[in-house]
């Protein structure tokens, strides 16, 4: 039940049905990252999507500090959509737990469940957006 509620509050995931949360919080797995363990790396084959329960992150492209993130924060949902490398390296400030998605598993998910995507939709367009700089709600 923990992990449904912390995929729920995700905003990619926001607009599923419970029924899929619930389908979605079967896959996920709880990881441990001890202080100063890089996580993902950028430039490596992107296989998974992760979301912070406790601890923090930094995240740094091209060695750069260009953000953080915190408890309830996902990172690498575009690895579920496309599997192209990571963009960014990420690297825990703290210890860290995590919630991991494979990729594999969450397409699994929506070739069984398609209407999954179309409620995914409006999300993904909002990220899209925010990343061209628009101020979207």
């Amino acid at each position: 039940m923990a992990h449904e509620k912390t995929l729920a509050a995700i905003p990619l995931f926001s607009r599923l049905e419970k029924d899929d949360i619930a389908r979605l919080a079967k896959s996920v797995v709880p990881r441990s990252y001890a202080k100063g363990a890089t996580i993902v790396k950028e430039g490596e084959q992107a296989v998974a999507f992760y979301v912070i329960v406790s601890g923090k992150v930094d995240v740094t492209k091209g060695g750069e500090k260009v953000g953080e993130k915190r408890a309830g924060q996902p990172f690498g949902e575009m690895a579920l959509l496309d599997g192209f490398p990571r963009s960014t390296t990420v690297v825990a400030s703290e210890d860290t737990e995590c919630l991991v998605m494979t990729r594999w598993d969450f397409t699994a998910e929506l070739k069984s469940n398609p209407s999954m995507a179309l409620s995914m939709l409006p999300e993904l367009s909002k990220i899209i957006r925010r990343l061209e700089g628009e101020h979207i709600p």
